[in-house]
């Protein structure tokens, strides 16, 4: 130990004088002192057996603050943490450089103010010619600004691992670069529902569909983000469970600092709640303006029966009349009787368009679905033809609907007409009903309740897409010319949501088509007709009074049709082409029995000349007649005639209006 010292005593002389020596006379052994310190970034020293620092160079009190008077002869461990002393690691230190012949670590070391620098520290141990130890060279250099930053590098890292980790509604995760999962977030756990387990390591197209692996989406995903930088796309995904959510995909390709490719980045997220929304909204705004269309066809509809109902009115009475003139000719006879059952079919066709433009007079009752069918079978047997076989599927505890019958009856006709139509060779057709209970949500979206299922299914050649979306569309067919309207649908459409029921297709190519029409139950204590109208449908006798009538009507046909069959009834007739004329009148002939006036008027509604000419006149029998069905409320208190009537009806309507008078007074 004296020697190790007497050699540092002599080193530091010798440095003294070759420091004034120039550098041509400094010997091998007096350059390398003045390298050793002339290294100001590291602290070099010397250590004996124990420890004790021997010599200190210039980086060394750079490093640590301490002048070599300061450090020399004491022991190194001064340069430790107080933890580390603690815990032994300065002789740690020296044994490991003794047994291993080397030493090497980074730690927190002190300087002479107390402050601590993050130190990477080289101990060899130093031994004699006869290998006896005899010291340590110990090299440490100051690496805090770089541990500062690597520190600061960790943390950013840490950082957005933890934020990448807790980000619960995005799938973050990497792929390596064949596109195996090498790490996985919380978002992809919750969105996929797999733990990190059960996919690290294994290829991402587990997550797609048979369908986009088949067709190889995954590896072009891949090859697309690696050529031009990026990948993004919406598409099916599948979950663990099997369920699958619509998801939008971003992929970016990873490369390290010379451009080779090292994997993929890949963002997923669930946006099924946001397709759903818009889907919905898309719905909702087809149904919106196929609603809106249909109220437009309704209104256009319902004009154009009202007036054909006119032009009816004029045809079916100028027949009713001519009936009574004709000579007794069975030709004659027979051409006027095809003629007048012409008009009545058209009358028939101006009620099923009234059913689409809602504007139907529905005479509801508790109606047996099952019943009434029976008892229309040897009809739709003669309709449908010998080719056509006919299967009824109705439960015994079907509840009774209510309904108008005679207008579920023609809605059946007309769905079983078209269901034939629809096999080109003979099939079947199925008619029944079920009953189910609707709650909210359900996908008719009807109101919560009881409800009766009518259905007509056929063996026929169903229907595509577009024809399906088509089909309840007014005049839309895909019959041949003459042989279809393209009103069938569309009116039975009209009948369900006028009785607050609902018309659904469920159809096909190759598969058939099934019709429903669901209808709501009939409770039992349901008023089974509408408020009662003073003139019962029921034939009254006729009245044997010649009576002074007022007849109102803006259509001179109809007017001329009008008074002419209640001429031919015998009674005297005023005419009135507008209804402030018809107020006129009534004010100048006191002795008028009756009034009948059309309802659709410029200026002057029926209803409205009606209530002018109960303030007038309380008691006068007043008969409104319509091509409308439905009239506006307040109406019931006047006797109502269907138009297109005939001399028959005209009789009864005058006869139940005039019986009614003494019940008024």
């Amino acid at each position: 130990m004296a020697r190790l010292h007497a050699y540092a005593d002599l080193g530091r002389e010798e440095s003294e004088r070759e420091d004034q020596l120039e550098p041509a006379a400094l010997t091998d052994e007096g350059r390398f002192r003045l390298l050793v310190n002339a290294l100001a970034d590291h602290a070099i020293a010397m250590l004996d057996v124990g420890g004790r620092v021997v010599t200190w160079n210039a980086g060394a009190r750079r490093i640590t603050g301490y002048a070599d008077g300061e450090i020399v002869g004491q022991h190194f461990a001064r340069l430790f943490t107080d933890e580390d002393r603690a815990l032994g690691e300065p002789e740690r230190v020296l044994r490991t450089a003794t047994e291993s012949g080397h030493f090497a670590s980074e730690g927190w070391r002190l300087r002479k103010d107390g402050s601590r620098f993050w130190a990477h520290t080289v101990i060899d141990p130093i031994r004699g010619d006869d290998g006896k130890l005899m010291g340590f060279g110990m090299v440490t250099r100051d690496l805090s600004e770089r541990h500062e930053t690597q520190q600061a590098l960790l943390e950013s890292e840490q950082q957005f691992r933890l934020l990448v980790q807790s980000v619960g509604d995005y799938a973050i995760y990497m792929l390596d670069a064949e596109g195996h999962i090498t790490n996985w977030n919380l978002g992809a756990e919750r969105i996929k529902g797999y733990s990190p387990d059960e996919v690290i390591g294994r290829h991402f197209s587990m997550f797609y569909t048979d369908e986009d692996r088949a067709a190889g989406l995954p590896a072009y995903a891949l090859a697309t983000a690696a050529r031009e930088g990026r990948f993004e796309r919406e598409g099916w995904r599948v979950r663990k469970d099997g369920t699958r959510f619509w998801a939008n995909v971003v992929v970016d390709p990873i490369r390290d600092s010379s451009g080779k490719l090292i994997g993929f980045a890949k963002v997923t997220r669930d946006v099924t709640e946001r397709i759903n929304n818009q889907r919905a909204l898309e719905q909702a705004r087809e149904a919106f303006f196929q609603s809106q269309k249909l109220e437009a066809i309704g209104q256009l509809t319902g004009g154009i029966a009202h007036d054909f109902n006119n032009l009816l009115m004029v045809i079916s009475g100028s027949l009713d009349l001519l009936s009574k003139r004709l000579p007794e000719d069975p030709r004659s006879r027979q051409l006027l009787s095809n003629a007048m059952l012409g008009a009545e079919r058209g009358a028939s066709l101006t009620r099923r368009m009234l059913a689409f433009a809602r504007r139907a007079d529905l005479s509801r009752s508790p109606t047996d679905l099952n019943q009434l069918v029976e008892g229309m079978l040897e009809l739709l047997r003669r309709s449908l033809g010998p080719e056509v076989a006919i299967e009824t599927r109705f439960p015994p505890d079907l509840p009774k609907v209510s309904v108008d019958p005679n207008q579920i009856e023609l809605a059946i006709l007309n769905l079983a007409v078209n269901a034939r139509d629809a096999m080109t060779t003979a099939g079947t057709i199925v008619i029944g009903a079920r009953a189910e209970e609707i709650a909210a949500g359900h996908a008719t979206a009807l109101p919560p309740g009881s409800y009766a299922c009518l259905f007509v299914t056929d063996s026929g050649t169903g229907m595509d897409e577009e024809t399906l979306a088509h089909a309840t569309e007014p005049f839309f067919t895909t019959k041949g010319v003459g042989k279809g309207t393209g009103l069938g649908l569309s009116m039975v459409h009209g009948l369900a949501e006028q009785l607050g029921g609902r018309l659904t297709i469920k159809s096909r190519l190759g598969h058939g088509t099934t019709v429903e029409i669901w209808l709501p139950a009939a409770e039992e204590t349901a008023v089974s007709a509408p408020e009662p109208r003073p003139a019962a449908p029921a034939p009254a006798p006729a009245t044997d009074r010649r009576l002074k009538i007022l007849a109102v009507d803006d259509d001179g046909l109809v007017l001329m049709n009008t008074t002419g069959m209640l001429e031919d009834m015998g009674h005297e007739v005023i005419e009135a082409a507008s209804g402030r004329k018809a107020l006129e009148l009534v004010h100048r002939h006191p002795d008028i029995d009756l009034v009948i006036t059309d309802q659709a008027m410029p200026q002057m509604t029926g209803l409205q000349l009606a209530e002018e000419v109960r303030a007038l006149r309380p008691h006068l029998p007043i008969i409104i007649a319509t091509g409308y069905a439905e009239l506006p409320p307040g109406s019931n208190h006047f006797p109502k005639l269907d138009k297109p009537f005939f001399e028959r009806q005209l009789t009864n309507a005058i006869a139940a209006a005039m019986q009614a008078q003494p019940a008024a007074q």
